[in-house]
């Protein structure tokens, strides 16, 4: 239909640093070539031929040899069978390309450092050197890093649904690749039987994706990196700082501290139950200990000095004497680690569902907390180093102390998520049972503000444990009771937050005060104050992003909800949603709404005496907050960072940047420079200026707003052509995760998760939340005449969020693709509603291109991410096939084909997008 519609955000280039890039271009055209091979050999030539021609068509359409529907002809009416090969094929190489990439960065990474080249911006040794030169007060650093802390949030995602052995296999070939990076003998036999493994296991599981099998996924990350990864920095940052600033006490706790949603988050997710928090802390705890008892059982080999050879200290020797063990008389340290590792046998025993290996059951008592290891583990290093070692104490002795202080008995905090409106119902409930109030949602906001602050002031129960209550209040109130056990078996930094999601107003934090009060997890009444678990505001719609500072001071003028603040340490976090927001006004406003939002609770801070920490609620993509986290952080407004950072990782996302720990050590090291001087540098930039930039921004983003709004919420029949259009519908029928694609059972915009929507958009290739109605903003700015243009160029010369809202987009931009979306808007029956909207979007997409170039002076779209320009030119021809595959197989299921391999064959199609695209969702 717009078959001659070139793809105007790609890289229009027959060239990308070809020299530079020739050996990845190698190691791609390898692994593509085994691939290949192996097709051949497992499916036969006839499918193996037509991969080929699909990607040589490709190729063709890229160049423009041919029109793409040439190439959407070659699967018009395909059979199923044949199908099904052709998307695993093309999926297969999205995953073994991402390597090829990986393995290309760490290369060119390696021939910055041999040509003893200045430390790459986002490095760590980079930052170091912009802090030495500004010469910081020690008083200054150690007041803005009190309390420091970022925390890489994992979630669930639908789109990452690959399974432990492919996770595993890519993993080994990744591993060969590297070896092959540097000359370490030839690998291509082993390549080839990994390669023949993943080909021949199924990408992604048969059933219905459990939430189970969520908390599973985002638990391999740990043994896969971050056991090795986290630990390491953590010692890292702290030594450099402390060298630095010697008399600042710095970073006494570990600054890297990753956290969890998956198993506590329920907003709009009736699959998490009490027995899924139990399940989600009580698997998060063993595969702590599990690796605790495996590194414990390494040492206890290693360790093998005999007291006639070395001296021990008094303290060793009285914990080596409490594991009698004649065969190891002589050998104390090995003595004393079987004792800690008894000791943790006993805690094992006590605090989890199942048992680790490498147990040792002595009956010595357990541990309380696991301060006590950590205690014992120093009493281990102190001898060792007092007697000559360090150079062993400094091996793995170290690095499992490192591991005790972050990850504890608990592994990660396990956040509990949930929306305000099913707050309110299950408190007017259980006031009404309690004869407190017959009908609280009457009541106007003061009056319900006045109820509760009563109600957290008395020391009674709300609610008797056998209390008669609806499905839901008594679901609620377990769910709240198992993050309470939590606390208390794991402690309290298991369960560190509670979210209310959708928090409107001061009765919304009181409210999830009170069930808090009634699991045990607050006590205003108490002396000291009682408040583990921190109340998080989550502020989403733009407007409640606009009204969030406002309600959190109120919220603090409420004597008992300040008390439970200051039990905290005066540490109030409040949670940003980047999704919500800019499915409600999209890309432009959404930005602005948050950087305004920032500076709004930044003042209340200062004003309010609390020590702000802000959780950016962030997806993968550009529409919900995606990007790259080195700018995105840089970006911030002044203050708004304050030595903590917290974000949550999605999906195929966190598998790309934490999968292998050298992808891992680089992105945590990205997020922890970003930190630093976002906290301790001036990285604004504009002075005396902002007021003015920031009134530029304010009219700006109305413009924006009003032109995504007359085409998300005002264009007739947009919904139905958005789930015609894109394969939304599908997410949520055919299972690919374990939470409804909508928070309530309708078809409106405003209901659907933030996932669906952008996901969906992105299959198609729309990516419409990542940039539309900022073409017609800028647009009618610069109408005004050629200042209007220089203002704008000058602020994105000078303002670093300017830069990187701009970056990111043209990021999007070059990922979308007019010519394939004419693809899927062919799937909309009704002509008139498919001109009417496609024609609209098309528009927009140039017109947000031209100005990109008015406003930057590039032409390249990619110019500033030389990166993400080698990855669109050598890899999104091989996304093709799996787009017009896409559109054959939904076509074919929505006539009513329900053949199971169509359905299956459309969730390889997403999930293979999704892998290739790495950040689209």
């Amino acid at each position: 239909m717009v078959d001659d519609l070139e793809p105007i955000g790609a890289v229009q280039r027959t060239q990308v640093g070809r020299e530079a890039t020739e050996p990845m271009r190698e190691d791609i055209r390898l692994l593509g070539g085994i691939l290949g091979d192996t097709i051949r050999e497992q499916n036969g030539e006839e499918i193996f031929d037509l991969v080929e021609r699909a990607r040589v068509g490709s190729f063709r359409v890229r160049r423009s040899e041919i029109d793409r529907a040439e190439l959407a002809d070659m699967f018009d009416g395909i059979a199923v069978r044949k199908a099904i090969p052709v998307i695993r094929a093309f999926t297969q190489f999205a995953l073994l390309a991402n390597v090829g990439e990986d393995i290309h960065r760490e290369r060119r990474r390696a021939i910055h450092v041999a040509a003893g080249e200045p430390p790459q911006p986002s490095s760590l040794a980079a930052t170091y050197a912009k802090l030495d030169t500004a010469q910081l007060d020690s008083a200054r650093v150690a007041e803005a890093l009190a309390d420091a802390v970022v925390s890489p949030v994992i979630t669930a995602h639908p789109t990452e649904t690959r399974r432990r052995t492919i996770f595993r296999t890519q993993h080994r070939i990744t591993e060969l690749m590297r070896q092959r990076l540097h000359g370490h003998g030839d690998i291509e036999d082993e390549l080839r039987r990994h390669i023949l493994t993943m080909w021949q296991t199924a990408l992604v599981r048969l059933s219905r994706l459990q939430i189970q099998d969520e908390i599973e996924t985002g638990l391999r990350y740990y043994p896969s990196s971050f056991f090795e990864v986290i630990p390491r920095v953590n010692a890292e940052v702290r030594t450099a700082l402390s060298t630095r600033w010697p008399d600042a006490r710095l970073l006494e706790e570990p600054i890297l501290r990753p956290g969890s949603w998956i198993g506590g988050d329920r907003d709009g997710n009736p699959n998490v139950t009490a027995e899924v928090v139990r399940l989600a802390t009580g698997e998060a705890s063993f595969t702590a200990l599990d690796h605790y008892f495996t590194e414990l059982a390494a040492l206890e080999e290693e360790l093998s000095m005999s007291a006639r050879l070395v001296r021990t200290s008094d303290e060793l020797t009285a914990l080596a004497d409490k594991c009698v063990d004649p065969a190891r008389a002589d050998e104390p340290y090995r003595r004393a680690l079987r004792a800690i590792r008894g000791r943790l046998t006993s805690t094992a025993a006590e605090i989890l569902d199942r048992q680790p290996e490498h147990e040792l059951d002595v009956g010595l008592p357990r541990y309380r907390t696991s301060r006590e290891l950590l205690a014992e583990l120093d009493v281990v290093d102190s001898s060792l180093r007092g007697n000559g070692s360090a150079v062993i104490a400094d091996d793995r002795l170290a690095v499992l102390r490192e591991s005790v202080r972050v990850f504890g008995f608990h592994l990660c905090g396990l956040d509990m998520r949930q929306n305000s409106d099913v707050h309110e119902e299950v408190i007017a409930e259980l006031l009404a049972w309690a004869g407190v109030h017959p009908d609280y949602r009457s009541l106007p906001e003061q009056d319900r503000v006045e109820l509760l602050a009563a109600e957290l002031a008395t020391r009674r129960p709300l609610v008797k444990p056998a209390a008669e209550l609806s499905e839901l209040a008594r679901k609620e109130l377990d769910i709240i009771a198992a993050a309470a056990r939590a606390v208390r078996v794991f402690g309290p930094p298991a369960v560190p937050n509670y979210i209310i999601s959708m928090c409107e107003s001061v009765s919304d934090f009181l409210e999830a005060a009170v069930l808090l009060k009634g699991a045990g997890l607050l006590d205003v009444s108490a002396t000291p104050c009682y408040a583990p678990v921190g109340i998080v505001p989550l502020f989403e719609t733009i407007e409640d992003l606009q009204r969030g500072a406002s309600v959190l001071e109120a919220a603090l003028d409420v004597p008992a909800y300040r008390a439970a603040v200051a039990a905290r340490g005066d540490n109030q976090e409040v949670m940003l949603g980047y999704s919500d927001s800019n499915k409600d006004g999209g890309y432009l406003a959404a930005n602005w709404a948050l950087y305004r939002a920032e500076l709004d609770l930044v003042a209340s801070a200062r004003k309010t005496g609390i020590r702000l920490r802000l959780f950016h609620g962030r997806g993968g993509t550009v529409g919900r907050g995606g990007g790259p986290s080195y700018e995105a952080i840089l970006a911030q407004p002044p203050g708004a960072v304050n030595g903590s950072l917290r974000l949550t990782e999605q999906g195929e996302v966190i598998a790309a940047k934490y999968a292998e720990p050298q992808s891992a050590h680089r992105n945590l090291e990205t997020l922890l420079a970003a930190t630093l001087e976002a906290t301790l540098l001036d990285v604004e930039g504009l002075g005396d200026d902002a007021d003015p930039a920031y009134e530029v921004f304010d009219d700006l983003a109305s413009r924006a707003r009003r032109a995504y709004s007359e085409l998300v919420h005002d264009t007739p029949g947009f919904v139905d052509y958005f789930k015609s259009s894109t394969p939304v519908s599908e997410i949520g029928a055919l299972n690919i995760g374990s939470r409804p694609t909508s928070r309530k059972p309708t078809t409106s915009i405003a209901d659907l998760r933030a996932i669906p929507w952008v996901l969906a958009w992105s299959q198609s290739r729309v990516m419409l939340p990542g940039w539309y109605g900022t073409g017609t903003a800028f647009e009618e700015y610069i109408a005004g005449g050629d200042e209007q243009l220089q203002v704008l160029q000058d602020l994105y010369r000078r303002w670093p969020f300017f830069r990187s809202v701009l970056s990111n987009m043209a990021q999007v931009l070059a990922k979308s693709d007019m010519g394939l979306a004419a693809r899927y808007s062919e799937l909309v029956e009704d002509e008139a509603l498919r001109r009417r909207v496609f024609d609209k979007i098309v528009a927009e997409y140039g017109r947000t291109i031209r100005m990109h170039q008015l406003i930057t002076g590039h032409d390249d779209l990619l110019a500033d991410n030389p990166a993400l320009a080698r990855s669109v030119f050598n890899r999104f021809p091989y996304l093709e096939p799996l787009n017009h595959l896409q559109v054959e197989l939904l076509r074919r299921y929505r006539s009513g084909d329900t053949d199971e391999l169509v359905q299956r064959g459309i969730l390889l199609t997403m999930s293979g997008l999704a892998s290739a695209l790495r950040n689209s969702g």
